[in-house]
């Protein structure tokens, strides 16, 4: 695997909506690293494990998740060593307990397909119908790895910028909580 800098040069077999993260980034002036590969899922901890060797950056968890209501919805960054405890992060979102919510939600409002949550997906929701939660440990980390909004490619950006411009420009805020 080849670690390139910035937004492909040949966009042909590209999604759109991988292209208007890459379009989004650059015009707020965010430097990224980028990384093509085949379609990786959590699951999959070898192929995970050699992304995030070629990247150079920790790829989180982001888990989309709603309240037994379906009538908030979340998303869910954590390192990818911790696990999700729906009542301790329940607790410190202040929401009814937590549930990973359907697909469905996650197209509609994030533009994600399944297992490829991301959060670059914030940007598509322009209604701010997600509330983004932030593991304390990735928040200080030095570098962020997440998906364009599809998972055959996989970014590494400043968490700084993350949190600092992109959240930002996009409108929402984050609630900063603690996984074990």
């Amino acid at each position: 695997m080849e670690r390139f800098t910035g937004r492909p040069s040949d966009l042909t077999n590209r999604t759109e909506k991988e292209i208007k993260v890459y379009d989004y980034l650059d015009d707020l002036d965010i430097e990224y690293s980028r990384l093509d590969h085949a379609p990786a899922f959590g699951s999959e901890v070898e192929l995970c494990a050699e992304i995030e060797d070629s990247l150079g950056a920790k790829i989180c968890k982001n888990l989309f998740l709603a309240n037994r209501q379906r009538t908030k919805f979340y998303m869910l960054m954590i390192p990818d060593h911790k696990v999700f405890r729906s009542s301790d992060i329940s607790k410190q979102a202040g929401s009814s307990r937590l549930h990973f919510a359907e697909e469905e939600y996650m197209q509609e409002m994030i533009g994600c397909p399944s297992g490829s949550a991301s959060v670059m997906g914030l940007m598509n929701d322009t209604d701010h119908r997600v509330q983004l939660l932030v593991d304390e440990d990735v928040l200080n980390s030095d570098y962020v790895g997440c998906h364009p909004c599809i998972n055959t490619s996989s970014l590494r950006i400043k968490s700084d910028d993350i949190f600092n411009k992109f959240v930002q420009a996009t409108g929402h805020d984050y609630i900063v909580v603690h996984a074990e």
